[in-house]
């Protein structure tokens, strides 16, 4: 089943060059991505509910077990202190139907 990969940027970036290593190491994810699909990165949002968000980004893998893989690898880990440092975030996994 489908799962998707929900980050929600909550606030502005404070570290612009933690933010670009990150942004820089995604654009060579590796093999450790290759079954994901990048639906939405930093599109035009609208808030409609709730408090707004900076920047919304939607990833979806073919099942959980994916994107368990890429979010837990060693190097998306390594990655990921990066964008943790630059700006917070929230980061939700949902099944699909």
């Amino acid at each position: 089943m489908a799962t998707y990969m929900i980050f929600i940027r909550e606030g502005e970036i404070v570290d612009h060059e933690a933010m670009e290593a990150y942004r820089s190491g995604n654009r060579g994810a590796g093999a450790s991505a290759s079954a994901m699909t990048p639906l939405v990165v930093y599109g035009d949002l609208e808030t409609l509910e709730g408090d707004a968000a900076d920047g919304v980004v939607v990833l979806q893998f073919p099942d959980r077990d994916s994107a368990r893989a890429w979010y837990y690898s060693p190097d998306y880990q390594e990655r990921a202190k990066l964008r943790q440092k630059a700006a917070p975030y929230r980061c939700l996994m949902v099944e699909g139907l």
